[in-house]
């Protein structure tokens, strides 16, 4: 199986494509956001979705979704906009499955920012990306 070396995910195509060596190996369509899925994240509970490269620093295999590989945010920028305007910039931004114990797939947007795949995507990017990966996540 392929390791990925990078990610790209696309928010207004709804599209995640894991690279290896600046290849395609898998790509992901009609991912979920959060309920306001257009615009950077900036402060917590705006459930948006960041925009910018980040990494997938840890990976939690007893999540309240079906696995979830945490992203980076926020970055030491992010932390200085939200620090201007005496707010937090909130966290805890991960790309995960379905809720645990839950059939089927969620409909629409409906994460608080987070990025959900289905739960036979989320297995097989848990995978193939090791912790470290950069992740550039697009408007």
């Amino acid at each position: 199986m392929p390791v990925a070396d990078y990610l790209v995910i696309d928010k207004s195509e709804r599209l995640l494509v894991a690279y290896q060596n600046g290849r395609p190996i898998r790509a992901y369509r009609g991912l979920q956001f959060g309920d306001a899925p257009t615009g950077h994240k900036q402060f917590q509970g705006d459930e948006r979705t960041p925009e910018g490269i980040y990494r997938i620093n840890t990976r939690n295999p007893q999540s309240s979704f079906h696995l979830s590989l945490k992203i980076s945010y926020p970055n030491a920028q992010d932390q200085a906009f939200a620090n201007a305007y005496g707010r937090s910039p909130g966290g805890d931004i991960f790309i995960h499955g379905q809720p645990t114990g839950r059939p089927g797939r969620m409909r629409g947007d409906w994460t608080d920012g987070c990025i959900a795949l289905t739960n036979a995507e989320i297995e097989e990017l848990w995978q193939i990306v090791p912790d470290g990966t950069p992740i550039e996540i697009r408007p």
